[in-house]
């Protein structure tokens, strides 16, 4: 048996209040109740209920992915796992990165070459910033971009040592800090092999 809009409605912004047989139904968003193709009038049978089933799952992923979005840059590969943690399909989550990827939301080649610059910025050494951006799920071209785009190892090293002096404390903090012992070499002197250790 199937059942006829009789009207929709108006609700809070961006929302439609949809009616079924002259009975309040439910309020959905407006984008949903026009992709789905829903007029007054018209039969909600079962093709007509398909559509609209995939306009909201298509609408909570975007949602998901873009508060996840709203503070700062998130990789794909973030993005994947939080709408996979929300319970998103995989062709969901699919279809959603497409579509932010197409809007130029998501980019991985941009946020590994702004997480790189900020982590160097921060007094990050190659080693660290590699790790970091393995770990967001980055792939080794956009690693290999990303690295090349920010300052050197070893003229961070070099700033770094201007600030805080060539000692071996130095040098082992630098050690932490995912910085190369080459980079490190002829910058802080003694064994580097001893100091770092």
């Amino acid at each position: 048996m199937s059942r006829t809009v009789t009207a929709l409605r108006a609700g809070r912004p961006g929302r439609v209040a949809v009616e079924l047989d002259g009975v309040p139904w439910r309020t959905l968003p407006l984008e949903a109740v026009l992709r789905a193709g829903l007029r007054a009038g018209t039969p909600l049978e079962r093709p007509e209920a398909r559509s609209l089933a995939r306009e909201l799952r298509r609408l909570r992923a975007l949602d998901v992915a873009g508060r996840a979005l709203r503070y700062r840059d998130r990789s794909s590969d973030e993005l994947d796992g939080r709408l996979r943690a929300r319970g998103v399909s995989a062709g969901e989550r699919a279809r959603a990165l497409e579509t932010l990827a197409s809007a130029g939301l998501v980019d991985d080649e941009r946020f590994a070459t702004s997480r790189a610059r900020a982590l160097a910025d921060r007094g990050s050494g190659d080693e660290l910033i590699r790790c970091d951006l393995e770990k967001r799920g980055l792939a080794a071209e956009a690693i290999a971009s990303a690295l090349a785009s920010i300052e050197p190892e070893r003229e961070r090293v070099e700033r770094i040592v201007g600030r805080r002096g060539a000692t071996p404390k130095t040098a082992r903090y630098l050690g932490s800090r995912g910085f190369s012992e080459e980079s490190l070499e002829g910058v802080i002197a003694g064994d580097l092999s001893d100091s770092i250790g």
